[in-house]
């Protein structure tokens, strides 16, 4: 019975924010199957059309923070309706943008309208559960992106193979206006706290002081980065090394979002119960997937199974990565969920750029694969770091708790001896009378 209110079913609005997500997710991935068409039409090469996923990655890491601070004090759900209008409207400026520079700019804009939105999304989310929830919430918003690599990504791969780039950017644009609809419909509206519980930014800025906060920042950083080292890259190390059709490309990122949706699945199952077990099991798992792809990348049958598993094994740890941050910063949820984010998406710049500067160096499309395992690794190291201070902390209170504890319990045992004494001389006396 105790278990029942952790299984209780989450609310709706939690859902309408993983439906919103949707739409910023296929634009923030989208470009993985159409960075070919996009490289001929602008007249740039495939390392430069990556750079665009960095811009995007780049938008998100600034605009996190800043935009999660500035409306720190703002009511929720009028914020996440603004930033819902903006980045629509960026998509719209995307589509229409007429160069390769008015284009980079217009994912930036974008880029931040979604940090401020998954920011302020995730606190509105972890706010509507019990703390024994909190990754299957996150779960929920995570799956908004694994659904987006199941239909948006390789339907704008489609959009882009047959009615150009920019038809997908069109596309998105509509998808943003339907989630804005649904939030406006059906997210509660919520009143700015006054007094005691009125947000401050001092006090939120503090969780900065706690190292586990940059453990797991660090983490999250280096999976996300593993993770879009690659798939930045995977169309052309499809077609290129594997030696796939171009057409091919949609379905493998469609079982790449299937993978994605199956781990967040399992993740959002498991990790409340077993946080560091799925992070471990998750991030080694990723490890070991890179590695084989890099070395089987030219067999066809290998690369798109691997695909399949890398979606499977990185977003089975995306929402304990989540309920990391929220359990290391509870003190300051809006900013927790901002450093997710910007962690997130450091990964997601860091991982384009270093797999740009590997094809570049001339080691090829597999290049970007062991690239991402020595990220992964370096992720799973992290782990171990904040999980033997985890460690030493939790017993650190035990003992000091025990400790406190002590002269407590020895006040109770003497009060039980003397007790005892006390009915001993009761009963000797009334043998004595008798």
């Amino acid at each position: 019975m105790p278990a029942q209110p952790d299984r209780a079913r989450l609310p709706i609005a939690v859902y309408v924010l993983g439906l919103s997500v949707f739409a910023l997710g296929t634009s923030e991935f989208m470009l993985s199957g159409i960075l070919q068409p996009l490289a001929r039409d602008l007249d740039v090469s495939i390392p430069q059309a990556g750079l665009l996923v960095s811009a995007f990655a780049i938008g998100m890491v600034v605009g996190a923070p800043v935009l999660a601070a500035a409306t720190l004090r703002l009511p929720r759900r009028t914020t996440l309706i603004a930033l819902l209008a903006v980045f629509g409207l960026g998509q719209v400026a995307g589509a229409l943008a007429p160069s390769y520079g008015v284009l980079f700019v217009s994912r930036i804009l974008s880029a931040l309208a979604c940090a401020g939105f998954w920011a302020v999304g995730a606190a509105v989310a972890v706010s509507l559960v019990p703390v024994t929830a909190r990754a299957r919430a996150m779960a929920v918003m995570v799956g908004g992106l694994s659904i987006a690599n199941i239909a948006g990504v390789p339907a704008g791969a489609l959009l882009g193979q047959h009615a150009g780039w920019r038809a997908a950017f069109w596309a998105v644009a509509g998808l943003t206006a339907l989630g804005l609809l649904g939030v406006i419909a059906l997210v509660p509206r919520t009143a700015v706290p006054t007094g005691e519980d009125r947000p401050q930014l001092r006090r939120e800025l503090g969780i900065y002081k706690d190292k586990q906060v940059w453990l797991a920042l660090t983490a999250t950083a280096l999976n996300g980065a593993a993770v879009f080292a690659l798939f930045s890259y995977l169309s052309p190390l499809l077609t290129d090394t594997a030696g796939l059709a171009e057409s091919w490309v949609p379905t493998v990122l469609a079982l790449f979002g299937v993978g994605a949706l199956t781990g967040t699945f399992i993740g959002g199952r498991i990790a409340d119960a077993h946080l560091f077990g799925t992070l471990f099991g998750g991030i080694a798992a990723s490890t070991a997937v890179l590695a084989v792809l890099a070395l089987t990348a030219h067999s066809p049958v290998a690369a798109v199974a691997l695909s399949l598993m890398l979606g499977v094994t990185a977003f089975t740890t995306a929402p304990a990565l989540n309920a990391r941050m929220f359990n290391v910063a509870n003190a300051a949820p809006t900013l927790a969920g901002a450093t997710t984010t910007a962690a997130f998406n450091i990964g997601n710049t860091l991982g384009p750029w270093l797999g740009g500067l590997a094809i570049g160096a001339g080691w090829g499309y597999p290049s970007v694969a062991w690239t991402g395992a020595a990220l992964a690794a370096g992720a799973v190291v992290t782990t171990a770091f904040a999980f033997r201070l985890h460690r030493a902390t939790n017993q650190s209170r035990l003992i000091a708790s025990s400790v406190t504890a002590t002269p407590a319990a020895q006040d109770t045992a003497q009060s039980v001896e003397t007790a005892k004494a006390t009915e001993t001389a009761k009963a000797t006396g009334a043998a004595g009378h008798r």
